[in-house]
């Protein structure tokens, strides 16, 4: 097999760039000191993608749970490719989360929730483009077609 297609042949390092931290008032991204400059105009839009490490499920056990039953269908046994289980192969989680405030030079990120515990180390922020981020008509599978449309039509999603 060539070395290229082998997915145990490379290696890749990831660091923390912060950490989720929960408060009464809602959810913060704490950054790092050193990764803060990289906040610079991010205020200037409404939503960040959110990448974090699901480090509760970071185990060999975790690893190699391929199917599950999602939470939100318990009814269906899933590939875990075809859900947001925190559990798989690597557990790199992703949310998109509206910005409420920057604060660039304290290394705070406030947001209104996010759906990883406090703590849980944050890969990387992106800022939300719609022209990429969004598609215009996605298709869903039944077992999850109840869901609202957008997640401020549902409020916050409950599990």
């Amino acid at each position: 097999m060539d070395k290229k297609a082998d997915s145990r042949a490379a290696a890749y390092q990831i660091h923390p760039i912060g950490y989720v931290r929960s408060a009464e008032d809602g959810s913060y991204l704490e950054v790092l000191e050193p990764f803060r400059p990289a906040l610079k105009q991010l205020d200037q839009f409404s939503h960040v993608i959110v990448l974090w490490w699901a480090d509760q499920h970071d185990d060999e056990k975790s690893r190699n749970i391929m199917q599950c039953m999602p939470p939100y269908a318990e009814d269906e046994l899933t590939g875990v490719f075809a859900c947001r289980a925190e559990y798989r192969p690597n557990p790199v989680a992703i949310t998109v989360c509206q910005l409420l405030a920057v604060d660039e030079e304290g290394g705070l990120v406030r947001v209104p929730y996010i759906d990883a515990y406090d703590g849980t180390p944050i890969v990387d922020l992106k800022a939300y483009f719609p022209v990429c981020d969004r598609v215009r008509e996605a298709k869903v599978p039944e077992w999850i077609s109840a869901w609202p449309e957008w997640v401020e039509d549902g409020h916050l999603l409950t599990f």
